[in-house]
């Protein structure tokens, strides 16, 4: 009977010890957020003085407090605040940002320094336990806990770089590379945190008709579901394709159209028939950066050619196209990655004429074709509506303005190339997914596709140029303010692969200049998506690290 009385004593006094532990952290952290906006109060006085800031983003700045472990937390993204923490800790620690054994920031620090209960951080650090990140010391507090598929994550020896006082014993930052962009963009991050982003918000996209197009297909002949697609894709799709490029001037049979999981396969097809080791494909300097590493791991020398505001530099093309005698050009011409400027109808000219004096494929990367306006509406001119796919590759997808969800892409060339295409797909991967081609041709053939992207359109262009003011306010340098697309390509003034180091550790995505370069140099420029520049935390960041002296 003593020792029952006696227990309950002592989890009566450990619940009154709790209980105080709670209380004066509670009190702590309303100090310390007063004590922040109070700072954050005289620190938007004088910015507004000297910056033009939307009103938006002044009414909703808040002063990082000292010993921060995350960026700022967000009460009005829809996510939860213990989502966002365990999201946050979990990305560090998968990018060793935080490295196995490391000590966690005690609960009352981390309450503190973040402005929010210790009950919050209690529940994020349990399910960081529960899944594996952290584990519990009792009597010592939480640490990173070190993990056999750690290693797999992790940089090659002698390559990681440690920073010094304000991150923590535990940071460690891995090299930026095409790797790290494209795991960071999968990563499930809330659209308007990722700046650097290459798509589109899901909410622009018509989730409503993918869905009705689904229950269309699955309607259908299960045997028909159940069986493999044809090599060379859907036919009706690839009709249906025949006439959205007569539309662009560009004359296709089906015979000539072959279907593939997006243009990331269109390209690698492509590459892998009319390449061997060591001959040179030619790409856009900037360019879109996953063909780089894929073209390398073929065995493939990846030359870039500069690329101004109307098409490549001719000049340049030649010069090297005589001494590397390439096999491919891969270019974007209209809505170019990542500057989203087209190419005139004079340099498409000399292209053509380069490629017939030196013998090279050209191949069009036309992904972002549903997002320009038209040629009747602002220039846009075609290699392949020019060339008739003669010495043109085309390739396009539904990836930006339907659902990258469904990998449905597709090439059109000549009849002989578009053969050998689709039987190098056979060996590949025997078929692409009929359903999805099904699904795109139900979107495509409804009617409803068109008014679709004239929504989005509509939406670039009531964004674009304030956005682009709004750059310019912060201090990003735009030479080229094109008048359609999703991108536009700034000058930071500064190496954008710190400032994406710097931002990735406030749960920002950035793309930075080096990346889009096959010399993968430091670069001050960086690649923004206008759609995805609409939180006012992006804004915070990019006015405080250009104003950096």
């Amino acid at each position: 009977m003593t020792n029952t009385r006696q227990r309950r004593s002592l989890l009566g006094d450990a619940a009154a010890n709790a209980a105080a532990a709670v209380a004066e952290a509670l009190a702590a952290a309303e100090a310390r957020a007063a004590k922040a906006a109070m700072a954050a109060s005289s620190q938007i006085a004088a910015d507004t003085a000297s910056v033009a800031v939307p009103a938006s983003v002044v009414r909703t700045r808040r002063a990082a407090p000292a010993g921060a472990l995350l960026g700022l937390l967000s009460r009005e993204s829809g996510e939860t605040l213990i989502d966002q923490i365990v999201r946050s800790v979990a990305a560090r620690i998968d990018d060793r940002l935080l490295r196995g054994g490391a000590r966690m920031p005690s609960i009352r620090a981390f309450a503190a320094a973040h402005g929010v209960s210790p009950f919050t951080v209690v529940a994020s650090y349990d399910r960081l336990v529960a899944t594996g990140y952290l584990e519990s010391r009792r009597g010592a507090g939480f640490f990173v806990r070190e993990r056999a598929g750690m290693a797999g994550h992790g940089v090659a020896a002698g390559q990681s770089v440690q920073r010094g006082a304000g991150h923590g014993s535990g940071f460690e930052v891995k090299p930026i590379d095409v790797v790290w962009l494209v795991r960071n963009m999968f990563r499930q991050m809330p659209h308007a945190q990722m700046p650097g982003s290459g798509v589109l918000p899901s909410d622009w996209l018509d989730g409503a008709a993918i869905s009705n197009a689904l229950k269309a297909v699955s309607r259908q002949n299960a045997g028909v579901l159940l069986s493999y697609g044809v090599p060379q894709g859907f036919l009706p799709l690839r009709q249906q394709l025949q006439h959205k490029l007569a539309e662009l001037e560009i004359a296709a049979a089906p015979e000539q159209l072959v279907t593939t999981a997006g243009v990331t396969q269109a390209l690698d097809l492509v590459a892998r028939e009319f390449t061997q080791p060591g001959d040179t494909i030619f790409v856009d300097d900037p360019a879109w950066f996953l063909m780089f590493g894929s073209f390398a791991a073929l065995g493939a020398k990846v030359v870039g050619i500069p690329r101004l505001a109307d098409g490549p530099d001719i000049a340049k093309l030649a010069e090297l196209a005589a001494l590397h005698k390439p096999k491919l050009f891969i270019i974007n011409s209209v809505l170019h990655n990542p500057s989203s400027t087209s190419l005139s109808a004079a340099k498409a000219f000399q292209v053509l004429r380069l490629a017939e004096e030196h013998d090279f494929v050209i191949v069009e990367d036309d992904i972002y074709c549903d997002l320009h306006p038209g040629s009747a509406v602002q220039p846009a001119t075609r290699l392949a509506a020019l060339d008739q796919l003669q010495r043109v590759i085309y390739l396009g997808g539904f990836s930006k303005t339907m659902a990258a969800n469904l990998r449905v892409g597709f090439i059109a060339a000549s009849p002989e190339r578009a053969e050998r295409l689709a039987d190098r797909k056979m060996l590949t991967m025997l078929t692409t997914s009929d359903i999805g081609e099904r699904v795109v041709y139900k979107v495509l053939s409804d009617g409803t596709f068109r008014k679709h992207t004239d929504r989005m359109r509509a939406r670039l262009d009531g964004l674009r140029a304030k956005t682009i003011r709004q750059m310019e306010r912060v201090g990003l340098k735009v030479d080229v303010a094109a008048p359609a697309g999703m991108f536009v390509w700034v000058d930071a003034g500064r190496d954008t692969n710190v400032l994406a180091e710097r931002a990735m550790a406030q749960n920002l995505l950035l793309a930075p200049g080096s990346l889009f370069s096959p010399a993968q140099l430091p670069s001050t420029r960086m690649r923004l998506n206008v759609a995805a520049m609409q939180d006012p935390q992006v804004w915070r960041f990019l006015e405080s690290e250009l104003a950096r002296s």
